[in-house]
């Protein structure tokens, strides 16, 4: 039996995985922060899935998990995974999106170098790697040259992921655009977005609070994206992939489509905008070309951008409607 080991397991990519590799009948291991974490976290997976208490930080720790568990595939997805709160604190940004995949690349290139067994990672990425970027849309050859302190690590992970990748480690990047789903927390603009849409729709009031509206976004479906983690980290060779859907929608757009499938038709008087919720530094327009991943993997995004956000919403009204 294969054996995989996820970082960020708890997450929305890590709980979408662990459920693929699992019906599968691949053995998964995730990383968890604490106990609680790990309980709080099994309902949504299925049984079997074993967790690990640890820090990404802690190399050591990573380090002695890869060892007893020998994994066949390594999927790192942990990290901070907002762009605002990066600000707040970018040295702990820096230490876990950064350092942390580092230790995670180093546990498996050095597993792999004691036991003379391949092991076959995949790095979660981001098109904040990019910043502003010099072209549009975006590829594997734009330049890297973040302006936000998320997108400075996942930079320094995404070029470590190379370097490892010549020291002879099966290493593929997965640049990933926005992509969502129901598991989002209220946290992400999107289900932000959906969960305010729901809400106003079922109590006929409230108001929703924004930042900048008109930025465009690629947006896709999670549960496509990985599966071109999946196609990457079993790829013959190793490489960085763009995972995107090469169109745009607006904030605004989003807002719309998300208040009039749930059947609120004057939203725009429910939608205000708060200048403090506005990034300083903020590309206006991400949009990428997944042409290497089509060619390479046979991959491309199967649930467009109206359905992304009608599945979103239809799931918040339930809840909504149930009293949670």
């Amino acid at each position: 039996m294969a054996t995989a080991f996820v970082t960020g397991i708890t997450g929305q990519d890590g709980t979408i995985l662990a459920g693929r590799l699992a019906a599968e009948g691949i053995a998964v291991h995730g990383l968890v922060r604490s106990l609680e974490e790990a309980a709080e976290h099994r309902e949504h997976v299925p049984t079997g899935v074993e967790y690990h208490v640890g820090e990404l930080t802690d190399h050591a720790r990573v380090a002695a998990i890869v060892r007893d568990i020998s994994p066949d595939e390594v999927y790192n997805l942990a990290g901070i995974s907002s762009v605002a709160f990066s600000w707040q604190e970018p040295v702990l940004t820096g230490e876990v999106s950064g350092l942390g995949a580092v230790g995670v690349f180093d546990a498996a290139w050095r597993h792999q170098e004691e036991t003379g067994r391949a092991v076959r990672v995949v790095q979660a990425s981001s098109a904040e790697i990019f910043g502003r970027p010099d072209r549009s849309p975006q590829d594997e050859s734009t330049a890297v040259r973040p302006i936000t302190p998320y997108g400075a690590a996942k930079a320094y992970a995404h070029q470590m992921a190379a370097i490892y990748r010549d020291r002879g480690l099966h290493v593929a990047t997965c640049i990933f655009f926005n992509h969502e789903s129901t598991l989002r927390p209220t946290t992400f603009v999107t289900r932000k977005i959906t969960h305010a849409a729901a809400r106003i729709a079922h109590d006929g009031t409230g108001v929703l609070t924004l930042g900048n509206t008109t930025v465009q976004r690629d947006w896709g479906w999670a549960p496509d994206y990985v599966d071109a983690m999946v196609r990457a980290v079993r790829h013959a060779t190793p490489d960085d992939f763009v995972i995107a859907t090469g169109h745009t929608h607006s904030v605004a757009e989003f807002v719309e489509a998300a208040m009039r499938h749930a059947g609120v038709d004057d939203w725009e008087r429910h939608v205000m905008t708060d200048q403090a919720l506005v990034r300083h530094a903020e590309a206006s327009e991400v949009v990428g070309d997944y042409g290497k991943a089509r060619a390479r993997l046979g991959w491309q995004p199967t649930v467009p951008f109206a359905e992304i956000v009608a599945r979103m919403v239809d799931h918040d009204l339930e809840l909504v409607r149930s009293g949670l």
